[in-house]
């Protein structure tokens, strides 16, 4: 297990994100939860604190530049340079034919999903070129690896998230720096209830994706913070360019 280090989680303020900060912080890490929710960001940052961790919450869109430095210097400020960045921040796409994709959607899941860890990458890598060590998670979707359809623009920018990762891992694997992503699978959320009462899973909703997972179960998000905790640690280091997939068995 490393030292204290200080880590970001973009959209950290539930969810998977949530389960990240709070591993993290169980960990040793300070962690800045960093969340277009600014009162989420920081109730979930108290409950870090209070629960005997480290932890701060910022502001910050990460489609958004200039939001995206202000909070990373307001993390250099508050608890020193970020030496990890978990990539969680993001957005889904409405289930849409191709034909039928609206180029403002097409943008909008892109400019989150993708465009939003270029940024939040080119923020904090100096610092950790500086250090000679760094962890970069990127959260992707086990969507990227199967395919959607009707989900062009999220499956697009996931996939795009995943080559970044490999990229990133050969570019900055000889600065002491590793870059792998993480595509969750069928992982219980608010969001996945939501899509459940939309309808989207048919007529057998989350029960019947249940019954079709090897290992009978929906995912947690504490199983996504899991991996990612082991992807932070020192004995990581051999470990870069991967897409790890967490998904009990929906795809291998």
């Amino acid at each position: 297990m490393s030292g204290q280090r200080v880590a970001i989680v973009t959209g950290g303020a539930s969810g998977i994100g949530l389960a990240i900060s709070k591993r993290l912080a169980d960990d040793g890490h300070a962690v800045a939860v960093l969340d277009v929710d600014e009162g989420a960001a920081q109730d979930a940052a108290a409950s870090i604190v209070s629960s005997g961790g480290n932890a701060v919450g910022l502001a910050g869109d990460v489609s958004l530049r200039d939001q995206v430095v202000a909070a990373v210097d307001g993390v250099r400020q508050l608890i020193g340079p970020p030496a990890i960045l978990v990539n969680n921040a993001g957005v889904g796409s409405t289930f849409t034919r191709f034909l039928h994709v609206d180029p403002a959607e097409w943008e909008r899941v892109l400019r989150v999903n993708l465009t939003g860890a270029f940024h939040c990458c080119q923020a904090v890598l100096p610092d950790m070129v500086e250090a000679r060590w760094g962890r970069i998670v990127n959260i992707s979707s086990s969507s990227a690896h199967s395919g959607q359809a009707l989900l062009g623009p999220y499956v697009s920018s996931k996939s795009g998230l995943n080559g970044l990762t490999k990229s990133l891992a050969l570019e900055f694997g000889p600065r002491g720096i590793t870059v792998n992503a993480v595509p969750p699978g069928f992982i219980d959320t608010p969001m996945l209830r939501a899509s459940e009462a939309r309808g989207e899973f048919g007529e057998g909703g989350v029960a019947d994706a249940v019954a079709r997972t090897p290992v009978r179960r929906a995912g947690l998000p504490e199983d996504i913070a899991a991996t990612c905790a082991f992807l932070c640690r020192d004995e990581a280091g051999y470990i870069t360019g991967q897409i790890i997939g967490v998904n009990g068995g929906r795809n291998t």
